[in-house]
């Protein structure tokens, strides 16, 4: 058997740490061991985090899968809030946004990204530096939002 075709593990605590602002974003998998095909990461958000501005991927799928803790996903103008086992499924083209939905305990998602170009992004994000409030400017966000086939929503052009 090839090193090519062997199994890939990723132990608890490993994976690729990148911090952005009050966010844990974990890399579990950056594509490199599935063809470039899916990407993996465990985002730990911590209480009261409002998360990104509502985006648009051009060119890529997401699903979210909460670990822990309560999690507001939004599209457009509607918001739902999921718990522990619940996944919300972002599609190419439509408007999504999630954040902590408690402003008093933590929560954690699993994300898969397919294919899985957007992982650099948050190598990326985490160079920006937060502001006095703690977090990110939402500009910045959407300017390398944007080098990643990402727009803001609703699009700003």
């Amino acid at each position: 058997m090839s090193a090519d075709s062997a199994l890939y593990l990723v132990p608890p605590s490993g994976g690729e740490s990148c911090s952005a602002g009050p966010v844990v974003n974990r890399i579990l998998e950056d594509g490199s061991h599935t063809g470039q095909r899916l990407g993996v990461l465990d985002v730990q958000m911590p209480p009261g985090w409002t998360g990104p501005p509502q985006h648009v991927h051009r060119e890529h799928e997401e699903t979210f899968y909460v670990l822990s803790g309560a999690v507001r996903f939004t599209s457009r103008d509607t918001a739902q809030v999921l718990t522990v086992g619940g996944l919300c499924t972002a599609p190419i083209d439509v408007p999504h946004a999630f954040g902590n939905a408690s402003n008093d305990e933590p929560a954690q998602v699993l994300v898969t990204i397919s294919p899985q170009r957007y992982i650099d992004y948050f190598r990326e994000l985490q160079q920006l530096r937060p502001g006095a409030n703690g977090m990110l400017d939402p500009d910045a966000v959407g300017a390398l939002m944007a080098r990643y086939a990402t727009d803001l929503y609703p699009t700003r052009r």
